[in-house]
């Protein structure tokens, strides 16, 4: 890992790191927005003052809206790849995109529509594994640890419920992600039944959790301040919105 890190500044200088940030932001736009809207709008309908969602439920709804997410986040997905492995490719293939809207238009021009929806099956499939490990996992440990322990609904509870979740969803998750990319970022179509047998034949069974540290880095943090900035921004919107009912 630290040598892909090496091999990237010198490579192409410490901006290097961040290629793919606009496809990445355009991704969290469409992709993180519409999993994390229609997951606690399901949750607000099927919660009464008598009952809340199981677990289960929960775990229902959480692949119901991250199918939705994958979806929608598809294309800029696509892109983030494509402009992430960009500069592993020698000189004469890469595709050189200036940012994600210019990717967008180049390759809906040079490939079709089609392109931006390159690997959505298996994409969808980990958008619904990641938002139900992810989502559903950190509420299942929220409610355990103000069941279970003394901490009661504070950032501590916060923190360690989505510490946990993060670390379920990179398990769940590590697999997908190496068929996500070995798709996405392939010029040539390819079957996956036909990708899997050759990434095994290649690898063996160890390819299965290839990065596993890595993507634990990247999502550990990233789950953890998702939802403790969540938490926070539902905290204030009910607070608003009793302020506004009591006026």
């Amino acid at each position: 890992m630290f040598g892909t890190f090496l091999h990237i500044i010198k490579n192409n200088g410490a901006l290097g790191l961040y290629s793919g940030l606009s496809a990445s932001l355009l991704r969290q736009l469409t992709y993180s927005t519409t999993r994390f809207g229609v997951y606690e709008e399901l949750k607000d309908v099927f919660t009464t003052s008598y009952s809340s969602p199981t677990f289960p439920s929960l775990l229902a709804m959480a692949s119901t809206s991250g199918f939705l997410g994958g979806v929608a986040g598809n294309p800029a997905d696509v892109l983030n790849v494509r402009m992430q492995h960009d500069a592993a490719l020698p000189l004469a293939q890469r595709r050189n995109y200036k940012h994600a809207f210019d990717g967008i238009v180049r390759m809906t021009r040079e490939e079709g529509w089609r392109s931006l929806f390159r690997g959505v099956l298996p994409n969808s499939m980990r958008a619904v594994l990641m938002t139900a490990s992810q989502l559903a996992s950190y509420d299942g440990f929220k409610k355990l640890l103000l069941n279970k322990t003394s901490l009661g609904d504070s950032p501590a509870t916060h923190f360690t419920a989505s510490f946990l979740a993060g670390f379920v969803a990179t398990t769940i998750c590590s697999p997908v992600d190496v068929v996500k990319t070995r798709i996405m970022s392939a010029k040539d179509t390819e079957a996956l039944v036909g990708l899997l047998a050759r990434i095994y034949k290649a690898e063996g069974v160890k390819w299965v959790f290839k990065g596993w540290v890595p993507s634990f880095i990247r999502l550990g943090p990233h789950t953890i301040a998702t939802f403790l900035f969540l938490e926070q921004h539902k905290k204030i919107y009910r607070h608003l919105m009793s302020v506004e009912e009591e006026l």
